[in-house]
């Protein structure tokens, strides 16, 4: 009798890929294993046509000898059950699907104790100079590190950990109810499959030790607040000579007295006299190179924008230099002797109410709230 193809006993093409054929694999397993089909011989026959069909197709070279000469190619080289792919319980392919899912089920080989540090975060405040020039900073840090008195071990010096006597080193007990398997962290190692019966008096067992670190930051030009800077390797010491953590400085830019940042542009608002708006002038206005010249044209309206370009930032990643927006703001003058009171009532009394020329805004927006009234 001809055997069935391999293709066709998983149920997927001739194009699928390894993952494919392993979840269709598991799915037949799961629902003709033995162990769940005690009186059904029928399904015991499908589990090992399945098996079979699997050690095949998931091996590459198997399958390519499959592939081009049909079952004449690998005849003598599929298991069955019990043998090579199959799995001699249910409890194996229970395992067997949580062990891709979490990478230590049902696997029984040693769990390493040894565990990477946890990554740290410093935060660091710069002012708008030090985060757009660049600067190095020196922080204190405190963190884990390792204990030199064990060498990281936790156990007392000449002494060393010895292998958990309940899980034997695995750091997982498994416990067993027909073909249910639940698998669990060893309680009496902690998962680390070690247990140290004299701890170092330094560290307690730990293998890390408290401390405060000096360390010196370089800040590169152009950061903002919400950039972080990777320090690898500064963060905790790792647990029984594992590798440390990272740490990251998360830097923070404190508000300025003058400029205000929005990327590469810095934004600051400048006053001017009603004099100077109306008739024009010449200010100086900082920037974070020194002072510059701006020229006010004459009648100029408050809020209006003025661009001194590149004297923005560089930003950190790259890119050209961004620019100085500068916003006039004109301002009112206030405690007014008698004699400006009447200086500016008669240049008030120059003016031509019914002339909109000197204040086109101002008429503009009073024939707006007239027609909106006669529209009511």
């Amino acid at each position: 009798m001809s055997k069935r193809d391999y293709y066709e006993i998983l149920g997927v093409d001739r194009s699928a890929d390894e993952k494919d054929i392993k979840k269709a694999y598991r799915r037949l397993a799961m629902k003709f294993h033995p162990d769940r089909n005690q009186d059904n011989p029928e399904a015991e026959a499908k589990f090992k046509e399945a098996s079979e069909a699997y050690e095949v197709l998931a091996d590459a070279e198997k399958r390519q000898a499959y592939d081009q000469f049909g079952h004449a190619g690998v005849d003598g080289q599929a298991g069955g059950f019990g043998g090579g792919a199959g799995h001699s319980s249910f409890s194996d392919i229970f395992g067997d699907v949580f062990g891709d899912i979490f990478g230590a089920a049902g696997g029984g080989g040693r769990r390493s104790s040894a565990r990477r540090g946890s990554d740290l975060r410093y935060n660091l405040e710069l002012t708008l100079e030090e985060a757009v020039r660049g600067v190095e900073k020196t922080i204190r840090v405190p963190t884990l590190v390792g204990c030199g008195t064990c060498d990281g071990t936790g156990a007392k010096p000449g002494t060393s950990p010895k292998t958990c006597g309940v899980c034997h080193g695995t750091g997982t007990v498994r416990m067993q109810q027909g073909f249910f398997a639940v698998q669990q962290t060893c309680h009496a190692c902690g998962g680390s499959g070690q247990v140290i019966e004299d701890p170092c008096m330094d560290c307690r067992g730990r293998g890390v030790k408290e401390e405060t670190r000096t360390l010196n930051v370089k800040i590169p030009a152009g950061v903002d607040t919400g950039d972080r800077i990777r320090l690898s390797g500064e963060g905790e010491a790792g647990a029984k000579g594992g590798p440390a953590g990272d740490l990251y400085v998360q830097v923070i830019v404190k508000e300025h007295s003058l400029f205000q940042r929005d990327g590469s542009n810095l934004y600051c608002e400048v006053p001017i006299s009603f004099v100077d708006a109306a008739l024009g002038g010449e200010l100086e206005v900082p920037t974070l190179d020194g002072r510059v010249k701006l020229k006010i044209p004459v009648e100029t309206q408050s809020g209006k924008l003025f661009r001194l370009r590149g004297k923005g930032v560089t930003p950190v990643r790259g890119g050209p230099r961004g620019d100085l927006m500068c916003r006039v703001v004109v301002e009112t003058p206030v405690k007014l002797n008698e004699k400006q009171k009447e200086l500016l009532r008669e240049f008030q009394a120059t003016l031509d109410r019914k002339n909109s020329s000197n204040s086109p805004r101002k008429n503009s927006w009073f024939d707006g709230v007239k027609k909106f009234f006669e529209d009511m």
